[in-house]
């Protein structure tokens, strides 16, 4: 068995990646299917009977493909749908339902929509359990409790799709109830529940079922679509985080305003942008959704750090950087600002000329931190270039990012973002984000996202993905004549549906 665990978030972002990549999830779903059949073909004689268990979600379609191949292979086979057909909501599973429905020569099947029709589960040579996939979290409900219970009562071999139902594949936690399965076939990788539920998870079979290595290797939608936070009717103000912004100076005002703008579209619930006072009157004449915070003085100083600690205690996250200036004591107040944060643990984003004062004192940091260097700075901070394939620099940003105990989201014209474990690639974006500010709209979704409490690693990841899909519709409709702010107008529209990027990739690929 693999020692490779993955996570049901990291799962759902493969497919979805995977869908991206012109590879569908009907696609990974028939793969899904055949690879149980095939499981089963290898354990039970052909004129077996097979009674096949679904549930309405995408689970139960991989059960419904199991059963359409066992069916043309010789097997007698029952199909089961345990709820009601109204409720399969996946095309997906809506279009293999039809199909053994279609099969009514060569399969059987039964909808037991509720509890007082289990019992019209038949004995069987095999049982597939494909009720619940790895997505189940609350514990069991009729029908699926009594399918579970009269499945664990009767004699046969048992195979479960994915992961037993009843078992959390995240945690191994048993949801009241489990399926026993003598077998589970689960899919690319096992799933990190399965170690603690060896018990129900039986012998475990690893089976491919044509993810793209790209899908892991690169950023896609699937990377949005785990870093998105509901927004449930109760929620309140401040549950959607509070990002502090420190930058500004004299000479540069725009740069934290840009930062606190995309932040916003993201769906922070405050940005507070501390400046030095002109600059903040300036950036607060930008738009009233800004609040500023004035601190003393041309530039950022020591002084200025007492002023920023009642607001950094608020602050879910913190972008320090942009437009901040070069001034040495500045560089001074930065290495100060990095000795609060460490004591805080507050996440932070650095970038800009906040990389510049944290590579003259640069050490391994014990904070939610990503750093967000050009190629310049890159070799300001680490003391060499990053040269060679791409392979081999993302290497070196991983040795790095490892060293500094940092995530590092190199910019380029394909980005590289790595924890010094992971290491991920970014193709978003295009020549027209060579203008001034699309390196602060990204620290501005980056911190954001991390404001929202995802992780570093996950927020960097797809914060590249956002910007540089932002930019690529912004230059879609206004050619390469685009802003900063045109990035920002569209960042909620790659947020909501960030597979839209599909058809520029696909344009890009056929050329």
């Amino acid at each position: 068995m693999s020692e490779e665990y993955v996570s049901v978030s990291e799962m759902r972002r493969l497919e979805y990646n995977s869908e991206y990549l012109g590879v569908s999830r009907l696609q990974l779903m028939e793969n899904a299917g055949r690879g149980v059949a095939e499981e089963v073909s290898k354990r039970a004689e052909r004129g077996s009977s097979v009674a096949v268990l679904c549930g309405t979600g995408g689970n139960g379609g991989d059960g419904m493909v199991a059963a359409r191949f066992l069916a043309s292979w010789g097997f007698d086979v029952s199909v089961y749908l345990v709820g009601r057909e109204e409720a399969i909501r996946s095309e997906e599973t809506r279009r293999n339902w039809v199909a053994v429905k279609l099969m009514d020569s060569s399969l059987k099947v039964r909808v037991l929509k509720d509890s007082s029709n289990v019992a019209e589960v038949v004995e069987a040579d095999v049982y597939v359990d494909a009720m619940l996939g790895i997505g189940a979290k609350s514990v069991l409900r009729p029908p699926i409790l009594q399918a579970v219970r009269r499945l664990n009562e009767l004699e046969g071999l048992k195979l479960a799709v994915d992961v037993p139902t009843g078992i959390d594949a995240d945690t191994g936690e048993v949801l009241g109830e489990a399926f026993r399965a003598d077998v589970t076939v689960t899919f690319h990788k096992p799933k990190t529940g399965m170690k603690e539920a060896s018990e129900y998870v039986g012998e475990l079979v690893v089976k491919d079922i044509g993810i793209p290595p790209e899908a892991e290797a690169y950023v896609g939608p699937g990377d949005v679509i785990v870093a998105r936070k509901p927004r449930r009717p109760t929620s309140h103000k401040g549950e959607f985080g509070r990002l502090l912004i420190v930058g500004g100076s004299e000479t540069y005002t725009g740069a934290p305003a840009l930062v606190a703008l995309a932040a916003l579209r993201c769906g922070v619930d405050l940005t507070y942008v501390a400046a030095p006072e002109r600059a903040a009157y300036t950036i607060a004449s930008m738009s009233p959704n800004l609040i500023t915070v004035k601190l003393e003085g041309a530039h950022l100083t020591p002084r200025g750090v007492a002023t920023l600690e009642p607001y950094l205690r608020k602050a879910t996250a913190v972008v320090l950087g942009p437009g901040l200036g070069l001034h040495r004591d500045t560089f001074e107040a930065v290495k100060e600002l990095v000795d609060l944060f460490n004591e805080h643990k507050v996440p932070v984003v650095m970038d800009a000329d906040g990389l510049k004062a944290f590579a003259e004192f640069k050490s391994h940091v014990e904070l939610p931190l990503v750093l967000t260097p050009h190629a310049g700075e890159y070799r300001m901070l680490t003391g060499h270039s990053p040269e060679g394939s791409l392979q081999e620099v993302g290497e070196d940003v991983r040795e790095e990012a490892d060293k500094l105990g940092a995530t590092i989201l190199l910019k380029g014209h394909v980005d590289i973002i790595s924890d010094g474990r992971r290491v991920r690639y970014n193709r978003t974006g295009n020549p027209g984000m060579t203008i001034g500010g699309t390196g602060d709209t990204l620290s501005g979704i980056v911190g954001a996202l991390m404001a929202h409490g995802f992780a570093p690693f996950t927020s960097a990841c797809a914060g590249a993905f956002i910007n540089g899909a932002a930019g690529d519709l912004a230059v879609e409709e206004l050619g390469y004549h685009i802003v900063p702010t045109d990035i920002i107008d569209r960042i909620p529209k790659v947020m909501d549906n960030p597979m839209e990027h599909k058809r520029i990739i696909e344009r890009r690929a056929t050329r």
